[in-house]
């Protein structure tokens, strides 16, 4: 498939597949999608809502790590608040070197390129300190293949569209991220679509449907309580 580097409107770059007409961030802003979507409703969330008074380390599951930014983000901001976070990245189909070099997230962010390399240079199904706070590890893997249980703190649901890869958003894909989350974990993702909503409460979630990042209206989060 025909894939491209493309600017989307906050300066930010990400990557295109231009068979499906789908982007790895949205085209409204990559940075401005991450941060909103995955730090403020999923992490920031978690940490102030569901850990309160009880500080413990922070373990994050982020389903499709594809170009690292999600990653990158949730290292700048276990740094700012010297939070520890485990942080694990499943990836099917791992960006190439030549993708990586043209993606601008260090310069936008105002980091070293090192910081930011670091992420994809560390090897596969390993974990590395990246720094004092932060663990990563990231493994290669279809989303189905996931079989931890009570895990995970925070899910990070970045897969494709459903309007491309349908098979992603589906009662088995969702029931296998239900028991990787410990109880009361969250899981948010940029998706706002009414089947999706209807199988997370089946399964069990409190789903809560928020404003969504710039460009859309809604997206989801859900609790296993």
């Amino acid at each position: 498939m025909q894939r491209k580097i493309i600017t989307t409107a906050d300066g930010s770059k990400t990557i295109q597949i231009e068979d499906w007409n789908e982007q790895y961030h949205s085209v409204h802003g990559a940075i401005q999608e991450a941060n909103h979507v995955y730090i403020k409703h999923g992490l920031l969330f978690f940490s102030s809502e569901i850990l309160a008074q009880q500080k413990h380390d922070i373990s994050v599951l982020e389903i499709g790590f594809g170009t690292g930014l999600n990653a990158m983000l949730t290292l700048l901001k276990a740094e700012e608040l010297n939070q520890p976070i485990n942080y694990v990245g499943v990836e099917a189909f791992p960006i190439s070197s030549e993708e990586l070099k043209q993606l601008n997230y260090a310069q936008e962010l105002d980091v070293s390129e090192e910081k930011f390399n670091q992420l994809h240079d560390c090897t596969w199904e390993e974990r590395h300190q990246i720094s004092e706070v932060f663990q990563l590890e990231k493994r290669q893997l279809y989303f189905d293949q996931i079989s931890e249980e009570n895990v995970f703190d925070v899910i990070y649901f970045d897969a494709f569209g459903a309007r491309v890869q349908p098979e992603l958003w589906t009662e088995a894909i969702f029931k296998i991220m239900y028991k990787a989350l410990k109880p009361n974990g969250v899981l948010t993702t940029y998706a706002a679509i009414g089947h999706v909503r209807r199988t997370l409460i089946a399964l069990g979630f409190e789903v809560e449907r928020l404003d969504g990042p710039p460009g859309k209206r809604h997206m989801m989060r859900a609790i296993k309580r």
